[in-house]
């Protein structure tokens, strides 16, 4: 039961993400392009709350998405399926989300 939810969880996440990644690669183009510096992109995100929800999502997703496909490869290819393989994903999973949000954090406030 475990195993058919991790499916459809990180199934679900991909589909939220495809979208995220697309808006923030042409938002990256479109900037660069357009001749914005680091300090002037990050001049316009100061105090955002659209830009710290997106990427507030971005991050949740990728939080959740990434540390259910590293379980998947750990079983997998080194065949390590006890326990220890789950925590240490999970481990995995919240730096993710701490590291991630942080940098929202940084960028938006």
């Amino acid at each position: 039961m475990l195993e058919a939810r991790l499916y459809l969880l990180q199934r679900a996440t991909a589909l939220l993400l495809a979208p995220l990644v697309v808006v923030h690669l042409v938002v990256i183009l479109l900037a660069v392009r357009g001749g914005l510096s680091a300090a002037e992109i990050l001049a316009r995100t100061q105090g955002s709350t659209v830009w710290a929800a997106f990427y507030g999502v971005f991050v949740i997703a990728v939080a959740l998405h990434a540390p259910i496909g590293l379980r998947n490869l750990l079983g997998e290819w080194l065949g390590w399926r006890d326990g220890s393989r789950d925590l240490a994903v999970l481990v995995f999973g919240l730096a993710l989300l701490g590291l991630g949000l942080r940098a929202v954090w940084g960028v938006t406030t």
